[in-house]
């Protein structure tokens, strides 16, 4: 009885294993199809294509059927990305330089200002009574020149005298200066066209000699400081484009260029500073924002060819090669894997060479190979991708 049970059992698993082999093990069908049991199992092929290259095998051992596609060409990309802070094309902290209370204060918080705009006025009124005396003196002043030089014409004066009111008339024009400057300094005005930040003043306030009033932002162009290694130091420039994205701004991608690298790497990061400049036309970007760069350099140009023709054996990846209708099998080195390519290198194989892509199962070194062509051939290569995937 348990001779039984075990033979029933190694039955079963047998019968399972050769289902697995079918179902999943490409090769199955092929060897299926030449032994002639496909049809006695009930099984039909399910890529037409594939079923008339494997009826043609065992019709008389004449030329295997294929798909290959031809080798292209790609430079391999050096892709280097950072982390980067925003700061303004320029900013500005504007600061009181006089002492005295606010009389007029024409800002509003977040709104533009363009340079040389009046943005505060201080109490003036001493300044300009000072000014008004510094105007009278200098009349005096010059009433006494000009009556001194009448009597110096005369020989009625020494020129003693004629020197003193030179210098009194002197004193009197940089004493109108001096009131004037100090006058203009009860006048606030702004350096630079930007934006105004939050401001604490109100008027009535009283400020006090390089108290701070706003601060002026353009940000017009955004400046990201970033560190890119060493490695990369012959490959930078500057003008070179990067792709930029905000962190706290998914999705959004920006194009930028470098505006200055810096002449010394960092000894304890082996990095290089480096800036660049994106236009904020747009008014999405604030300084103090954090970026990521992403800079591409175009590297070694390699072979491309399609995922499904690299195969692997104990030696490694290999590709089946087409020429002159003869199969041949050439040993290759994987670069660069990317979605839709693999970027590789090999002897013995160049651009525009055939690689076969379908109908590698029963290939042999030196085997007679029909490449097929049609139109579906790349649809095929496609859907034979996205089963692959699955």
């Amino acid at each position: 009885m348990k001779v039984l049970r075990q033979i029933i059992l190694s039955l079963v698993v047998a019968a399972a294993g050769f289902y697995i082999w079918i179902a999943y093990v490409p090769a199955a069908h092929p060897l299926l199809a030449r032994m002639g049991l496909l049809d006695l199992l009930g099984i039909e092929a399910t890529d037409p294509q594939m079923a008339e290259v494997m009826n043609r095998r065992g019709s008389g051992g004449g030329a295997v059927q294929v798909i290959a596609v031809p080798v292209d060409e790609r430079a391999i990309a050096d892709r280097v990305n950072a982390i980067g802070d925003g700061r303004a094309r320029r900013s500005v902290t504007v600061r009181s330089n006089a002492v005295g209370v606010i009389t007029d204060l024409a800002l509003t918080a977040g709104g533009y200002v363009e340079s040389g705009e009046i943005i505060a006025r201080l109490q003036d009124e001493e300044e300009e009574i000072a000014l008004e005396q510094a105007k009278i003196q200098l009349e005096n002043a010059r009433a006494d020149a000009d009556r001194i030089e009448r009597l110096e014409a005369t020989g009625a004066t020494t020129g003693v005298r004629l020197r003193e009111t030179t210098l009194a008339l002197r004193s009197a024009e940089l004493a109108v200066r001096q009131a004037e400057f100090d006058l203009s300094q009860r006048v606030i005005s702004a350096p630079i066209s930007g934006w105004v930040g939050i401001i604490d003043l109100e008027e009535g306030d009283r400020v006090s000699a390089q108290d701070m009033i706003v601060t002026i932002t353009d940000r017009s162009d955004i400046l990201i400081d970033f560190r890119v290694p060493e490695r990369i130091v012959s490959k930078i420039r500057t003008g070179q484009a990067f792709d930029v994205s905000p962190l706290g701004q998914g999705g959004t991608t920006l194009k930028g260029e470098i505006s200055a690298i810096d002449t010394v790497v960092d000894r304890a990061s082996r990095t290089l500073l480096v800036q660049g400049r994106v236009t904020n036309d747009a008014d999405l970007l604030r300084a103090g924002m954090a970026f990521s760069v992403n800079l591409t350099f175009p590297g070694e140009t390699l072979l491309s060819i399609a995922p499904l023709a690299v195969q692997w054996s104990s030696d490694g990846p290999f590709v089946w090669a087409v020429r002159d209708g003869i199969a041949t099998r050439v040993a290759v080195e994987i670069a660069q894997r990317n979605s839709d390519e693999v970027l590789i290198t090999a002897e013995g194989l160049a651009a525009d060479d055939l690689v076969v892509t379908e109908g590698v199962q029963t290939l042999r070194d030196g085997v007679d190979v029909d490449v097929v062509t049609h139109e579906g051939s790349a649809s095929a290569a496609s859907a034979t991708v996205e089963r692959a995937r699955l």
